[in-house]
């Protein structure tokens, strides 16, 4: 199964490729996580955002946010997969590709992110650490973590 990567700003991206990317989205936070909240916040305007299509159904998605809109660091958000692909490595392929993809745009630096506890292990395979004590968003206790 071949993988194709969408990296576009929030204008370059089509009207199906958001559509695809919120209603990701929408499935993962929303429905499966049952998390009621506002996952349109304003700032997908001033992001880059990934997606990871197979056989042309999007499968994992994040946005890139710049230096000063989320944290002081440039930041990834809204990293997810589909549950049908989790397990496969992708989840891994993202944020490895996100990494990359923030020192691409913004330049090298610290990345910083709000992370979901339970996935505190998976992001710091990729260098994250924990800084912050635990604090409940949307019901769901995270931890904000920075990539020096």
């Amino acid at each position: 199964m071949s993988l194709t990567i969408v990296s576009k700003s929030f204008e370059e991206l089509s009207n199906h490729e958001l559509y695809d990317i919120l209603r990701l989205r929408s499935e993962v936070f929303v429905v499966e996580q049952t998390c009621v909240f506002l996952d349109l916040d304003n700032k997908d305007q001033q992001c880059y955002h990934i997606a990871f299509y197979q056989n042309n159904g999007i499968v994992a998605t994040a946005r890139l946010v710049p230096p000063g809109l989320a944290y002081e660091q440039m930041s990834i958000g809204r990293i997810i997969s589909s549950g049908a692909v989790r397990g496969t490595g992708i989840g891994k392929q993202l944020v490895a590709f996100a990494i990359t993809e923030c020192y691409r745009i913004f330049g090298e630096g610290p990345i910083k992110i709000g992370a979901q506890l339970y996935a505190k292990k998976f992001y710091e395979q990729f260098g994250f650490e924990q800084c912050s004590e635990v604090y409940d968003e949307d019901g769901i206790d995270h931890i904000s973590m920075l990539k020096a």
